[in-house]
């Protein structure tokens, strides 16, 4: 099959140099001598509970997501911006974009929060409070997590005293991460329906992968310790949800911290660095109950996504290297299993690190109806749209190609006949650098954000002059009556004008919640 090329020539390559040259990988402490403890906090109550019964509905969020479906359009958006990787000696920040067509300040940044710690790597975020804690009037939606990838640092932002100025409130540092949990790298944060928050991890304080999961206090912020039961973390981490009604949680791999730090390198795959698992634990015990081997046509798992309707048991996790989509389902066994429903096939090129070009899927998302499925591909440099009405059998009914590494007049070459490159992505004179990668939908289903820096090392291998010339953030118009995607040509948010120097721009968040961040129990 042509979408598993790229994984045999990987299984076939010997030779130990990197694609290209990047900055070294961040220095780690040594993990050794650690007392492990794990938390011993309540969970989000028994499975089949719903919160949302329970109340008036005056905790954060939405009562379900058709509710959510009819909250209010987005006017402002955060987004953590990097500059790790670049020639850019300044610390990475918070942006807040204006997305109100109404205001004066329309695709502008109003506001920077800049980190005290230099070269953090911010990457995801997430929210002390969601649709999670609907049932529980206490709480709000104030602050916003923002783990570091690289330096294994968490900051909590302040952004209920003034959205539109956010504030920093707490700093978590990696001590606390390395001797309370031994664990460090955080990536996907999930606020709980217990009023917690928890964070995934991709590895150890030594760089070696580590699939466990950080548990804070959901008031004071405090590192209570380890979700997962002793001794029961998975060998590798990234992304992670749960849905309390099937007593589950699934968990996904993308490589180990210091292999990740250099970039790329196809040897590492052939040595067991990167991931191609799904994890499933018990959300009850927090024992990892199950692990499921997508093989090389699930190579290097990432974003995983339930459908967001608290009663299913089933969604979709994106697979990069092997550009595959899987759907992951209970049977009726009660276990989890998983089948590949789409495939994105290599191309074939030339003039490229590899003969094969993978399509590289790193962001997926679902709308809060489940009805479409989103992906985006980020080195053929389209995003695809599914119906997946029929679960089994998903039917793209939009795509839309946005930059990627097969633009007409670079250095790639393609040799299928499919086509053999796309036109240049400009936008208000500005050519896009990059592909599509991290994607946002609005409530309602009608607006898809996306930005187009994935890692500041990948971006720094793969799209050069992305770090030279800075990320972007684009607006799709979606048709969600019989699908269609289209390149709204008025809307572009310029992160290689910003005042400090180009910078990369990643994961978008709305104040009040989002289709990637909220969790209906």
């Amino acid at each position: 099959m042509r979408g598993l090329t790229l994984v045999t020539f990987i299984n076939n390559y010997s030779s130990s140099a990197r694609l290209s040259s990047s900055s070294s990988s961040s220095s780690s402490s040594s993990s050794s001598s650690r007392a492990q403890r794990t938390a011993t906090a309540p969970t989000d109550g028994p499975p089949g509970r719903d919160m949302a019964t329970s109340c008036s509905g005056c905790g954060p969020g939405y009562r379900d997501p058709l509710e959510a479906m009819k909250g209010p359009r987005e006017e402002i958006v955060y987004l953590p911006c990097i500059y790790r990787n670049t020639d850019i000696l300044k610390p990475d920040y918070l942006a807040t974009v204006d997305v109100d067509p109404k205001s004066p300040n329309y695709c502008k940044v109003i506001h920077r929060l800049p980190m005290p710690n230099l070269r953090d790597e911010l990457h995801h975020s997430g929210w002390n409070a969601c649709s999670s804690c609907f049932g529980d009037a206490s709480k709000k939606r104030n602050r916003l997590i923002l783990p570091c990838l690289v330096s294994s640092r968490v900051y909590v932002v302040d952004v209920g005293t003034d959205p539109r100025a956010p504030r920093m409130h707490k700093i978590i540092e990696p001590t606390d991460l390395y001797w309370k949990c031994d664990l460090a790298h955080p990536h996907t944060s999930h606020c709980l329906g217990s009023g917690q928050i928890m964070i995934s991890t991709l590895g150890d304080p030594s760089g070696n992968g580590k699939g466990g999961f950080v548990l804070l206090d959901g008031e004071t912020f405090e590192v209570i310790g380890n979700w997962e039961a002793p001794g029961d973390s998975a060998p590798m981490g990234y992304d992670f949800w749960y849905q309390p009604r099937h007593n589950v949680m699934i968990s996904t791999e993308w490589g180990a911290p210091k292999a990740l730090g250099n970039g790329f390198n196809p040897a590492d795959v052939k040595a067991g660095l990167y991931g191609k698992r799904l994890h499933v634990w018990d959300w009850t015990t927090h024992k990892r109950v199950q692990t499921i081997d997508l093989g090389e046509e699930g190579a290097i798992p990432l974003e995983i996504r339930f459908l967001h309707d608290p009663l299913a048991a089933e969604g979709y996790v994106g697979c990069a290297l092997s550009g595959s989509i899987f759907r992951f389902y209970k049977t009726p066994q009660d276990n989890w299993s998983a089948e590949k429903v789409i495939s994105v096939p290599s191309k074939k090129v030339e003039g490229w690190a590899l003969p094969d070009m993978p399509s590289l899927i790193t962001d997926i998302l679902i709308s809060l109806d489940d009805r479409f499925l989103y992906f985006s591909n980020w080195l053929h440099g389209d995003i695809r749209q599914y119906d997946i009405t029929d679960r089994r059998n998903p039917q793209m009914v939009g795509q839309v190609f946005l930059g990627g590494s097969i633009v007409n007049g670079g250095p790639v070459k393609v040799l299928d006949k499919e086509f053999t490159c796309q036109p240049p992505c400009v936008i208000k004179g500005k050519k896009v650098q990059g592909g599509p990668q991290m994607l946002q939908l609005s409530l309602d289903g009608k607006r898809l954000y996306v930005t187009t820096s994935l890692y500041s090392a990948w971006d720094k291998q793969f799209y050069p002059d992305l770090i030279k010339e800075g990320s972007v953030m684009m607006q799709i118009d979606v048709d969600t009556a019989k699908g269609g995607l289209k390149l709204n040509e008025n809307f572009l948010v310029d992160f290689g004008a910003e005042p400090e120097g180009p910078a990369l721009a990643h994961e978008v968040r709305y104040p009040g919640g989002d289709c990637t961040s909220d969790i209906w129990v």
